[in-house]
């Protein structure tokens, strides 16, 4: 890296395609208070926050890949000593003899943050104070006129919500049975053996699954997380379910049954923006055989395989969430396995990052029965929502390869 960018007043970055650090200026390094020998090499991951870290895998690759270029977005990088730095980013894809680098220049933005929420505060407190008095004048004088009316409307409005609750508990809670009914079974026998765990965070669920024993070597496992969660996003998983229930029961390529389900959801949603929802999902066939996996993750959490000594990888999103992009391309990935092999699927409501607990509970429980992991799973969901009150759909699908 030459002299002037070493030391440009902003920062700069180059990654691999993986997203590892293969270069950084001196100026980045002060920032986030970092050595190059101790970041170079690293995953890009290890100096960005969180929610950096799900927008980066989602959405920043995804557009480098797609569109080669990434223009002013906001993002937040971590410091070593944990220190959140707000930076704007703009990112170039380059071909350099047949490798893919991705060029990044970041620049801080505390400054401009600072008089930004100070500008829109005042805004917000001056609107606010003028449409409190108009608010309020207007309120005083139709309340005066009008209490009497709303008291006689309110009591017969009450009794007429208090029917109507009723009802809608019925009909809510005869969808959800029909919702759960739908979802399939574990399959358990010679070569496979699974569990699962289906929680909706309301009445409804925006989760989905499919579990499909093809033919004597194959089986189809699809989990799908639809935008949101309640009534709309039941309702999309129920139409995406009966669509993936006959594509993978009649055989169809793992790509294919992701294109049909993102051609599903533009089609569905074509006349309509306000209404539309993407959705997450990773699509996997095994074939016990020729003991090859193939599998396509549209922006879903990666699913997790851990090898029989405990060494483990991750199958990361290979396209974006269905839905959201016209005409992309799903590639189908694979690779082969040996016997002893442990599988685990997800939704965010689990775990946004496998890292953060899945991971390091898969690796310790290696020697458990599949039946006794899952218990020690919902142990740590459990803790989880001690500690962050978290509140949405959770599923997940343990898969051993016998």
């Amino acid at each position: 890296m030459d002299e002037q960018l070493n030391h440009a007043p902003c920062g700069f970055l180059t990654l691999s395609e993986d997203g590892v650090i293969l270069s950084i200026n001196q100026t980045l390094l002060k920032i986030l208070d970092y050595t190059e020998d101790s970041i170079t090499g690293q995953h890009v991951n290890s100096i960005l926050t969180v929610p950096a870290r799900l927008f980066f895998q989602f959405y920043f690759f995804t557009l480098l890949k797609i569109e080669h270029r990434v223009e002013e977005m906001y993002i937040s990088l971590e410091s070593s000593k944990g220190e959140e730095i707000p930076v704007l980013i703009n990112a170039l894809s380059r071909r350099v003899k047949e490798t893919t680098k991705f060029e990044c220049i970041l620049i801080p933005m505390r400054k401009r943050n600072e008089y930004e929420n100070e500008l829109l505060l005042a805004k917000k407190e001056t609107e606010e104070a003028l449409k409190a008095k108009h608010k309020a004048n207007a309120e005083l004088e139709a309340t005066l006129k009008k209490l009497k009316i709303q008291k006689e409307e309110l009591l017969e409005l009450n009794n007429q919500n208090q029917k109507y609750k009723i009802e809608t508990k019925k009909e809510l809670e005869l969808a959800r049975i029909i919702q759960v009914t739908s979802l399939t079974d574990p399959i358990n026998n010679e070569k496979v053996q699974m569990e699962v765990f289906y929680n909706a965070s309301g009445e409804l669920s925006g989760d989905i699954y499919g579990i499909y024993h093809i033919d004597q070597h194959r089986y189809g496992i699809i989990l799908l997380d639809v935008m949101g969660h309640g009534i709309s996003s039941a309702l999309i998983t129920m139409t995406l379910q009966s669509l993936f229930q006959r594509l993978i029961s009649a055989g169809f390529k793992v790509d294919m049954v992701m294109k049909e389900l993102d051609s599903h959801l533009h089609k569905l949603f074509q006349n309509n923006e306000e209404a539309r929802h993407y959705s997450t999902g990773i699509f996997l066939l095994i074939d016990t055989e020729s003991q090859t996996i193939d599998y396509v993750n549209a922006g879903h959490p990666p699913a997790l395989w851990q090898d029989s000594d405990g060494k483990q990888y991750e199958l990361l999103s290979t396209a974006p969430p269905l839905g959201t992009f016209e005409g992309v391309e799903f590639k189908t990935k694979t690779f082969t396995f040996s016997k002893g092999g442990r599988l685990l699927l997800y939704t965010d409501g689990i775990d946004p990052l496998a890292s953060n607990h899945l991971a390091p509970l898969l690796r310790k429980t290696i020697s458990l029965p599949l039946f006794k992991l899952k218990e020690e799973i919902l142990q740590s969901l459990t803790n989880e929502k001690n500690v962050y009150h978290k509140s949405d759909d959770e599923c997940f699908i343990l898969i051993d390869l016998k």
